[in-house]
Formats: C-alpha cells, structure tokens, sequence
C-alpha cells in the first residue's frame, strides 16, 4: 500500500502537470482568436478573387485551353495531408491521416496511382514512418501560416500537375467550425473544377461582366489568376487547419486539466485516508505499549 509520502509526491506531480496543462490551455486560446481573426480578414478577399474569375471567365470566349482547368485521364493523383508540427491536440493529426488513407484506398480500388506530399511535421513523420515516399513536405508554420507559404506548396502542386507528373491533387484539411467542432474536409484543388467560375454571386459578376475592354485578352488574365486562385484556396485551407489545431489543443488541453483536478481529488481522499490508517494504527500501538506495560 502506498504510503502518505508516495502519495504526497504523486499529488505534487499531478499538481505541475495540471499548472502545464492550464498554461497551455490558454496560449492555445489566444492563438484561436488570432486565427480566427485571420479567417475572417481573409474571406473577403477570397470572395472578390471568386469574382473577378467569374467575370473575367464570363468574358472569354473559351477557357477549356487553360492548363490549370485541363482534365485528362487519372492515372496519378497527388494527396496533401495539412497536419500540424506538434501534438497534444486530441485526435487532430489522427483524423486528417485516417482520412488521408480512405481516400488513398479508394483511389488505388479505381486503379489510381497515389503519390504523397505533406504539410507539417506529424504528417510527414507518420508517412515515413509507414514506409511511404514524399514527393516533398514542408513544416514550421502549422500554427501561423503566411502566403508565402501557400505560395511555394501552391506553386509544387502546379508544377507536378503542368508537368503531367499528377493527373489530380487533393488536400485534407481539418475545416474549423468551432473551438469544439473541427470537420475532416477532402478537396480537389487540381484540376480546377469549371464550376468554380460559373458559381457567385451574379449581380457583383454581372457587375464584372459589365462593359469593360480588357488589356490583355480575358483568357491571358484568366490563366494568370487561376494559379492565384489555387494559392487563395491553399492559404484558406491553411488557415482553417491553423484554427483547428488550436481549438483541438485547446480542448485537449482543458481536458486534461479536468482530469488532473479528478485525480488530484481521488489522492487527496486516498492520502487522507492513509494518514488516518497512520494515525490508527499508533494509537493502537501506544494503548498496547500502556497495556503491557500496566500487565
């Protein structure tokens, strides 16, 4: 049986774990609003770049030549995995490989060729360590992505789709939808859908449309946006994963320190408990000591 020193020393361990625990806990709090703030300075812009696509492509005569918008037969495709760099964030990391690999199941069950390229350290550690092959992996700023981040995973996918090395590219992504709620989201980023420039809203793409002369022709400006538009997607999708990594630790985190506060309460009984056995049995030592003695 544990003795009240054993778990004294336990309790104050439980104790610094929970102070850790709480401290992370609130610094994934502040990073939430921050992300959270950057969601929402950054639709705005995300929906005027649908826009003006609209309106630009509603003026072409044809954007079936675009390379970004081509659609070949799928032989290759590429999955893109955005976990984080660390854990202790719940099953974050968990649910976006797991969702990784149904869509790798149900590529290859199509006769697809999958090919692998990952964002943050978790991902591609997990794939390395389950024996597969990274075209590239790029880490450090799953907590804080910029656009240049965005950029050079953006600019690698339509390199490998330009080159015909992928025939389609996905990317997995935890969607935020509260510091509780965070929803595994799959999307086809290559090739762009050509729904996405028929969809908007049609009195600001009228607006667009409108009676402008355009200076380069419309489909030279086309082919210039749709990469931006495949960074916007990227850096929105960065974003989201960024507030739900911090949503995901956050709770994990307060979790953890409600499951310390239970323990620390079930050693505190267990210890007293302990110190009234100590107690008890003294008493009935000395009372035996007065009895041999007086005997």
């Amino acid at each position: 049986m544990a003795t009240v020193q054993d778990i004294g020393r336990r309790i104050r361990s439980v104790t610094n774990t929970r102070k850790i625990t709480r401290a992370m806990e609130l610094v994934a709090a502040a990073k939430l609003r921050r992300a959270q703030t950057r969601i929402e300075a950054m639709r705005p812009y995300a929906e005027r770049m649908q826009e003006l696509m609209v309106g630009t492509a509603r003026a072409s005569s044809s954007v079936r030549g675009l390379p970004l918008l081509q659609r070949r037969e799928i032989s290759r495709a590429a999955i893109v995995p955005l976990t984080g760099d660390r854990g202790l964030a719940g099953a974050f990391n968990a649910q976006i490989l797991r969702e990784a690999f149904v869509l790798e199941r149900e590529l290859r069950a199509e006769g697809t060729d999958v090919r692998w390229l990952a964002a943050g350290k978790k991902g591609s550690s997990s794939l390395r360590f389950r024996r597969y092959e990274l075209v590239q992996s790029w880490a450090g700023f799953s907590d804080n992505p910029r656009y240049s981040d965005a950029q050079a995973i953006a600019n690698r996918l339509a390199e490998l789709y330009s080159k015909e090395e992928v025939d389609q590219v996905f990317v997995v992504y935890n969607h935020f939808e509260s510091a509780l709620v965070q929803r595994v989201t799959r999307q086809e980023v290559l090739p762009i859908p050509e729904q996405v420039l028929e969809r908007g809203d049609d009195d600001h793409s009228d607006a667009l449309l409108g009676d402008f002369i355009y200076e380069p022709e419309p489909e030279q400006i086309l082919e210039r946006l749709l990469p931006v538009y495949v960074e916007t997607e990227l850096y929105r999708a960065l974003l989201e994963s960024a507030a739900s990594e911090q949503g995901a630790r956050m709770t994990a985190m307060r979790n953890a320190s409600k499951n310390a506060g239970e323990l620390i309460e079930q050693l505190t009984l267990q210890k007293n408990r302990a110190r009234q056995a100590e107690i008890t049995q003294e008493i009935l030592e000395v009372v035996a000591g007065a009895d041999a003695l007086t005997s």
